[in-house]
């Protein structure tokens, strides 16, 4: 596909669908406003942006992620000492696997997250790609009588389907721990389908990472509807798949995409750090102006 010029910087994107390299700027430096502005522009039109080559430290990954919002700190991953805000995601000190799942960034929260921005530090040989849907494009691609279905439902999120006891309570303080992030998480219920709240646009707003059920359907239609939706999710053509090199970074638009760490490269070390930009509360606008949250 072309590359074309904005005011500021070289954007290429990846596929028709999502994602595209930036070229043309050092992130370790405060952004212009028109930077900025660009920067935003393109993450609204292809929903994850990457960036080659960007040698942050853990204090300029924060600055650079403060320009788009505040951010939040994670319950339960360990973070940069110097450094609250950037979560720290390293195969040597974290149970991983909850990545290697489809899911939309902490939907268990009331406002989950608008974005992330994640640095790679330390990446394997071979292997460790990630994968990006765009939630957008699976809902254009649904038939209009299932659209009119899934308008107004409205589903279950839960901390405790990527965090489970057996993996993340393995010994009395990590137990007391858990217990502790799940009271003050309790399960919150979002719209399946969400509207962006700066393009209008609709997206699916479910994932196997957190969403357990659906509310207004019996148990049995729930998880046949949930697994319908994820499974149209995966299709290959709302894909970008992302073979990362250290100092890469990658911001997406978590309003509107799931995205999967593919855990295919072990004993191998992989580190990554992460801003986790602080959201809004998701709501669904139909073409009668009715809103569901």
């Amino acid at each position: 596909m072309n590359a074309y010029v904005s005011d500021q910087l070289k954007i290429k994107p990846l596929t028709p669908t999502l994602g595209a390299v930036i070229e043309g700027i050092d992130l370790t430096q405060n952004l212009t406003t028109e930077q900025q502005q660009d920067i935003e522009q393109a993450l609204l039109k292809h929903q994850v942006l990457f960036f080659r080559n960007q040698k942050l430290t853990p204090v300029e990954h924060a600055n650079f992620a403060k320009q788009f919002g505040e951010l939040h700190i994670h319950p339960i991953y360990p973070n940069i000492a110097e450094q609250p805000e950037i979560m720290l995601l390293d195969t040597e000190l974290n149970d991983l696997r909850d990545n290697a799942l489809w899911h939309t960034d902490v939907t268990f929260l009331t406002a989950p997250a608008k974005g992330a921005i994640l640095a790679a530090k330390k990446v394997p040989s071979y292997g460790g790609d990630t994968l990006w849907v765009n939630a957008t494009a699976a809902f254009a691609a649904l038939s209009q009588p299932m659209k009119q279905f899934l308008s107004g439902l409205t589903a279950q999120h839960d901390i405790a389907q990527s965090f489970p006891i057996e993996r993340f309570g393995q010994d009395p303080v990590e137990l007391e721990k858990l217990a502790q992030v799940k009271l003050k998480h309790p399960p919150v219920s979002h719209p399946v389908i969400r509207t962006h709240p700066v393009t209008g646009q609709p997206a699916l707003f479910v994932s196997e990472g957190f969403t357990t059920r659906i509310n207004e359907l019996e148990s049995k239609e729930s998880a046949a509807v949930l697994a319908l939706l994820f499974a149209h999710l995966q299709k290959p053509e709302f894909m970008v798949r992302w073979s990362w090199q250290k100092d890469d970074v990658a911001f997406w638009d978590n309003r509107c995409t799931l995205h999967y760490a593919v855990d295919d490269y072990r004993p191998q070390h992989r580190i990554m750090h992460r801003a986790t930009l602080i959201g809004d509360r998701p709501y669904y606008k139909d073409s009668n102006q009715t809103y569901f949250e």
